[in-house]
Parts: C-alpha cells; structure tokens; sequence
C-alpha cells in the first residue's frame, strides 16, 4: 500500500511538473495598435509558410507601388519594399487596395489604377513568383465594361472556382452609389468569365458619403458607398464583411451582408444603426477596408486600417474576430492585446 501511494505521488508531481513547464515555456506577444507606425491604407493580408505577407495603399520612394511587410506573429513587421512599379501610363498617378491571391505557385496581385481625381480608377492584376514580388503588370483591365471599378477581393470556394468581388458605382435607385459586384474569374486569374453582377447595395442613411457630390459631371443630393468587400465562408453561408460611409469620417466602420451563393445577392444585416461589425472611438477614427487571416494562435484576425487621432494618417490594425451568433464581430479597435504563440 505504502509502495503505491509513493508511486502515485511520483505520477503526481511529474504531472504537474510538466503542466507547470508547458505553461512557463509558453510565448505570448503582446500588440499595441496600429502595429504598423508607417502610412499603410487598404491593408491586405496573405498568408504563405511561415510567414504573413501585408500589402497596402502607398508609395515607397523609388517609384514603386504598394508597400510589402512580412511578419511571422502579426506583430513584428519587416518593410520589404515596393510590390509593384508604376505604369508607364504617366495619366496612371493614383495606384489604390492591393489585394494578393496565391493558386499553385504563381502570385496575383489585383489593383485599380487612375488618375487623382478617381473617376478613371479601373482594376488591373499583376503577378510574380514570390509573394513579396516584384509583381509585373499583365497589361490589360479586368472589367472593362465599368469606367469605374476599385477593391477587388479574390475568393476561391470550395469547388477551387475563384470569384473576384469589386465596388462600381450605381447611378439609380434611392441611394446611388458606389455598390459591391462579383464575376467569376477564369482559370488563368488575369480574365473573367461571363459579366459583372451587382450583389449588394446601400441600404442604410449611415452608409452616406456626402451630400452634393460632384461626380460624373453632375452634382448628387447624396451619395452612397460601400466599400473594401471582403468574403468569409461559415457554416455553408457566405458573408460579405464591407466598409460603409465615408472614408474621412469618424462614421466609417465595417458591416455585413448574407448570402446562400458566391454570386449572391447578400443580404444587408444589421447594420440600420451603423457599423455592426466595427465602429471607431475616440482613440481609433473610422476602421475599416479589412481583410482576414488565421493567426498563429488558430483565431481569426480582423486587418484594417485606422486614422490616429490627429487624423495625419490611416495605419494597420489587428484584433480578433468574434461570432455572435451566426454574426461577425471585431472584437475592437482596441489599443493593446496578445496572441499566443505555438
């Protein structure tokens, strides 16, 4: 009896042991938002071995577009450079909302390009063999059909068909506006199949972007916009996590729409009292044009930007996703957090 119980207590203190070194040994990074100090808009994640690629709105002096970092926690980022050089088209001025897809082992990078003004801004695609880049325009528009198109979001389902969601403007209707559309992509990722469909609309007054909007040559009483279209597959259903508002305004902030398809329509949820999804405060003003990705502690990540208090500039910020539910949350903005390291 007496020799059992010594060996009990031996199993014992090894087990605790153990637990108590698994627990000393475990990392934790601590984030302090933005956790990028350097203008980057539109911030577009993509995630490739060991490391987080982050592409965004910008210039980086040496006549490149699109500033590249890399990260292995999210947290600690490394400048890399310019992802893509400027067009030769010199009426080409204003390069906007990067966003980087991997199939097999090519790199795609879609974009819009114009001049200052946006009217012209059209989607182009870039590629490369490394994720950083440099990516090499493939010289043709992607929606050729719509003077105006800007943030694509590549999505590739379940079935291995890639669709790619972007904003147009709608000039009918009882909130014209800037309005999310998909195309199916074809198998070469630099051309589409068959026509752009409409999939979901402005349907709520916080989603206004101003009044008296000068604009294709006429002034609009108001004029509508969402935005940064980004797609999350839960459940069997598909959900369209967008911004709303004004880009410039403590308003902005990120909603959803619902559908049963990819190629919709979404239906708007939630959103008649604002930015269900993530609203500003008065440390972070107007987040948004976001992006996901899974962090190394196996949460999902909300990626958006945010203006600091001066409003001098839009920088990276990270947080979690919640379900509430069946709706997203980000758990945010908030000025500080941790992730867990594996």
């Amino acid at each position: 009896m007496e020799k059992k119980l010594v060996t009990l207590i031996v199993a014992l203190g090894m087990c605790l042991a153990s637990t108590a070194n698994s627990i000393c040994w475990a990392k934790v990074v601590d984030y302090v938002n933005p956790v990028c100090k350097r203008y980057f808009a539109d911030p577009a994640v993509l995630k490739d071995g060991d490391y987080y690629y982050a592409f965004g709105t910008g210039e980086t002096g040496d006549n490149k577009r699109f500033p590249v970092q890399r990260s292995k926690d999210l947290v600690n980022w490394e400048f890399l450079g310019g992802a893509l050089t400027a067009l030769k088209d010199g009426s080409k001025t204003d390069y906007w909302a990067p966003e980087p897809a991997k199939n097999g082992d090519k790199y795609y990078l879609y974009y819009s390009a114009g001049n200052s003004t946006g009217l012209d801004h059209q989607l182009r695609v870039a590629t490369a063999s490394r994720p950083e880049g440099p990516y090499a325009d493939c010289n043709t528009l992607l929606i050729p059909s719509e003077p105006f198109s800007i943030d694509s979001h590549p999505f590739k389902d379940d079935d291995g068909r890639w669709y790619l969601y972007f904003v147009k403007d709608e000039l009918d209707g009882n909130r014209p506006g800037t309005a999310i559309a998909v195309v199916e992509l074809n198998e070469d990722m630099t051309s589409i199949k068959g026509s752009p469909k409409t999939v979901l609309r402005p349907s709520a007054d916080w989603q206004l972007f101003g009044k008296d909007r000068e604009w294709y040559g006429r002034k609009w009483k108001e004029w509508y916009c969402i935005e940064g279209p980004y797609i999350v597959k839960r459940d069997g259903k598909y959900y369209c996590i967008y911004s709303g508002g004004c880009w410039e305004t403590p308003g902005y902030g990120l909603a959803y729409g619902v559908s049963n398809n990819p190629l919709g329509p979404f239906a708007d949820a939630g959103t008649t009292g604002g930015a269900c999804v993530l609203k500003g405060n008065d440390e972070f003003i107007g987040p948004g044009h976001n992006s996901l990705t899974t962090g190394p502690d196996g949460k999902t990540y909300v990626i958006y930007h945010a203006w600091d208090k001066a409003h001098t500039a839009r920088r990276m910020c990270i947080d979690p996703l919640v379900w509430n539910n069946g709706a997203p949350r980000c758990d945010g903005p908030k000025h500080s957090g941790k992730i867990e390291l594996p």
